[in-house]
């Protein structure tokens, strides 16, 4: 099989015959027939390339000339005949390129849906990988004779290298596109996940395995986000939003399901080596669709392109220094706006960590329920989540399309995303003589309401700056994770002190819900702002 590279300067005259629909550039400074045919299908694009056979074989040295190249067509061995060129006097040969193909499915799907998705895949293993040990903590607890303040402190530990990377995550995603960061963190929370249970004994290490998790999982929100940006126009963007952070639900949703049954009939530590192998697959798995593209896919790409790839790792270093310093950090922190979104992650967050952490525990001793049915239960508040989201998403995006402000549909999505929960909590809390399955249901609908965020809150990153989105996003995800570190093992460390789920859990939560509420309503924005001018 011959590789043919066309040089830009080859096709002069660019013409579209409106009955076929077919594409041609044709070459007029000579009498001999070069053409570039485009032929459109329904399903995808097939192109015909015909010029002399003699000519074919010239073409490689011709390039050279050239600083801009077509890349990535290949052209099958002349294997017939299919007419003869009455102004050249030769024969000519007709090659197809990029011939149709409906394999693999995934082929013809638009670009920025195939990375939308395989983004939200990659949100579905993270948070199985966060919540298996939600799960794991009951019986690792009774085998290593750990109390709910070391418990606390292990899951804990997951958000010390989650508030550690978030800033540093915005910043790479910037630098090097969110795709290569992501999957940087999915292949660096695998490996850490699946080598847990050899570490589970050892204190220190069991420590730093879940604080790889979080690393790695850390970079992954501002990645999501740089992505969403820079791909998705603003009138489908909320969807994009809520379809790929959706992917935590599904993943929580996922995780509860699987991690009992695993544990009960293979152990606990078998399920951080199959969640672990997960992750390793996706990014594997990734890594061939991603170079079945780039073969497949042609692309115009200057030589400086290729050139840029090789820099020495000296300079790249230099360019990721300068690019730090040209981060306007003076005009970010000096919006209102942007603190505004800093606290109501911090309140968000320090809600969903405290009961993604506990829930299951709380519904073992409080509820008196078994591994299974306490994780089952633990399945309601998210999977709730999927459909929230989906029904928060279509709001959103109707009230902008209607014409009402940006500004006002996020404070909108966000107040009922902070007081739903502070509503249910506090009626959970309360000594009304309710059974269970009610205070499961109320817990349930007040956690799902809390997905409304995704259309509030996570939305005005890109809003007030698609070009600093990944950047804002780290610095609010920073405060975010802080609960993480400080709640979830508060909240253990108060257990033991007043035996009490009403005042450990659940009154810290109903206070940051009711503050955040306020804050946002009084300084959030969504208005586009131009920090670097303003630095």
């Amino acid at each position: 099989m011959e590789k043919l590279t066309l040089g830009a300067e080859k096709f002069f005259v660019f013409a579209h015959n409106t009955s076929s629909g077919r594409l041609v550039f044709a070459k007029s400074n000579s009498s001999k027939r070069q053409k570039f045919h485009l032929y459109p299908s329904e399903g995808c694009s097939r192109l015909r390339v015909s010029c002399s056979i003699k000519e074919k074989a010239n073409v490689k040295e011709e390039t050279d000339k050239f600083d801009e190249v077509l890349t990535g067509l290949r052209v099958d061995e002349p294997g017939s005949v299919s007419g003869f060129d009455s102004e050249s006097g030769q024969v000519r040969g007709t090659e197809e390129v990029g011939r149709a193909s409906y394999w693999p499915p995934w082929k013809n799907i638009p670009q920025r849906y195939k990375l939308i998705g395989t983004t939200s895949l990659a949100f579905v293993i993270c948070n199985m990988d966060k919540v298996n040990l939600s799960v794991a903590i009951i019986p690792m607890s009774h085998r290593f004779g750990w109390n709910s303040s070391v418990a606390g402190l292990v899951q804990s530990s997951f958000f010390w290298g989650y508030a550690l990377s978030q800033l540093p995550g915005g910043w790479l995603a910037k630098i090097f596109g969110g795709r290569k960061v992501l999957q940087t963190g999915v292949l660096i929370w695998s490996l850490a996940t699946a080598l847990l249970p050899l570490l589970a004994g050892f204190m220190p290490g069991l420590v730093l395995s879940r604080v790889l998790v979080g690393i790695g999982e850390g970079v992954s929100p501002s990645a999501a986000t740089d992505l969403i940006a820079r791909s998705i126009p603003l009138e489908e963007r909320s969807r994009a939003v809520s379809f790929v952070f959706g992917g935590l639900s599904f993943g929580s949703v996922a995780g509860l399901l699987l991690a009992p049954p695993i544990i009960e009939n293979l152990g606990w530590e078998s399920v951080f080596y199959i969640f672990g192998l997960l992750g390793i697959a996706w990014f594997s798995g990734f890594k061939i669709l991603q170079e079945g593209e780039t073969s497949n896919g042609a692309t115009l790409a200057p030589r400086s392109n290729y050139i840029n790839v090789k820099k020495s790792l000296s300079a790249s270093l230099e360019e990721m220094g300068e690019s730090l310093k040209d981060v306007p950090w003076k005009a970010i922190f000096r919006s209102k706006a942007v603190w505004a979104m800093i606290y109501a992650h911090f309140c968000g967050s320090w809600g969903h960590y405290t009961c993604l952490s506990w829930l299951p525990t709380y519904f073992s001793e409080e509820l008196s329920l078994n591994l299974t049915e306490a994780a089952w239960v633990s399945i309601l508040p998210p999977l709730s989540s999927v459909l929230v989201t989906s029904i928060a998403a279509q709001f959103a995006d109707n009230l902008i399309a209607t014409g009402v402000e940006t500004t006002m549909v996020r404070k909108i999505c966000q107040t009922i995303a902070f007081l739903s929960p502070a509503v249910c909590m506090t009626l959970s809390s309360m000594d009304l003589g309710l059974p269970h399955w009610e205070i499961v249901g109320i817990l349930t609908a007040g956690l799902a309401l809390s997905s409304f965020a995704l259309s509030g809150l996570y939305c005005t990153h890109q809003d007030i700056s698609p070009e600093y989105a990944s950047i804002l996003l780290g610095i609010t995800n920073t405060a975010g994770a802080v609960p993480g570190i400080v709640g979830v093992a508060l909240t253990g460390y108060l257990l033991d002190s007043t035996h009490s789920w009403s005042m450990s859990l659940f009154a810290p939560s109903i206070f940051f819900y009711l503050t955040g509420t306020i804050v946002w309503l009084a300084f959030a924005s969504s208005k586009p702002q131009n920090f670097s001018t303003r630095d």
